[in-house]
């Protein structure tokens, strides 16, 4: 293949430059000869399409040196060639520049995400402040408060309702930092990420059934992708730490998956050093990777 990129481009040039004036008597031969010049000159088109405009090269030679009543298959032949190069080196310069269009839209997509995913941190760690702030002034009001029974019953009531108004907009903000930190995980990876649920740990992740083959403990390429996307997501919430727990018939088999996950959320950029491992025997196959939160 290497071998015929080389050649290809060459024997074109080759073909170029060598290619006599046509014969007056054939400007059929010339017209076709002036388009595929034309496309050579192209900046934007000169460098697809290779082979097909060498072969409109040999078609239009072919006709310049056909006879009389050859000539109008010869004809036929070159002008669907020379068509058939303009449209390749169309069709390959238009997507070419499809390509660059797509990686910038990604790049514009992610760039956005992480800009949103870094003003939702801001926002909750300002709240965390004002939240912490607020608790200390309520302390402070509680034990000025203590001496008198009856004004420090009225005083815990409204802090009860601050504090609960307070702890709802944090929870709410934390939510949409882990909304925006999936986002940017699944745009960066390509991956979506399995359910989850959420308990005073963080968010448990269940990966599929079919991740690992019956009785196999590589994990499989849909897998390798979602844990990768688990890792991309770990590190954009900032979790203190990812924990892999799983369950197979045979322990020391749960125990090699459970080293799979690590390995592959490893590959997917996480530090070695701040995933936990797992693997124990039972009556059915689980596999369940803990994002702690902060």
């Amino acid at each position: 293949m290497n071998l015929h990129r080389l050649i290809l481009p060459a024997a074109l040039a080759a073909l170029v430059a060598a290619a006599p004036a046509f014969a007056a008597d054939n400007p059929d031969a010339t017209r076709l000869s002036q388009r595929l010049t034309v496309l050579d000159a192209d900046p934007s088109m000169n460098t697809f399409a290779a082979y097909e405009r060498l072969q409109a090269r040999q078609a239009v030679t072919t006709l310049d040196q056909a006879a009389k009543r050859d000539r109008p298959g010869a004809l036929y032949v070159a002008e669907r060639r020379v068509q058939i190069a303009e449209a390749a080196a169309r069709s390959q310069s238009m997507q070419r520049e499809l390509d660059r269009l797509d990686r910038e839209r990604s790049e514009l997509l992610v760039e956005a995400s992480q800009q949103d995913a870094a003003r939702a941190r801001a926002e909750s760690e300002r709240l965390r402040l004002q939240a912490q702030m607020q608790a200390e002034e309520a302390e402070r009001l509680r034990v000025q408060s203590e001496a008198d029974a009856a004004s420090l019953q009225d005083v815990e009531t409204a802090l009860k309702g601050v504090a609960g108004a307070q702890t709802a907009r944090l929870n709410a903000a934390r939510e949409r930092e882990a909304k925006l930190a999936r986002e940017e995980a699944e745009l960066v990876t390509g991956g979506k990420l399995p359910a989850a649920k959420r308990d005073n740990r963080g968010e448990v992740f269940a990966l599929a059934k079919g991740s690992f083959g019956a009785g196999k403990a590589s994990l499989s390429d849909g897998a390798q992708t979602t844990v990768k996307t688990l890792a991309a997501y770990a590190d954009a919430s900032s979790s203190p730490g990812v924990r892999v727990d799983v369950t197979a018939v045979d322990a020391k088999l749960a125990q090699r998956r459970a080293e799979a996950v690590r390995d592959a959320l490893v590959a997917g950029g996480w530090p070695q050093g701040k995933v936990q491992v797992s693997g124990k025997s039972g009556k059915t196959d689980r596999t369940e990777v803990l994002v702690q939160s902060k």
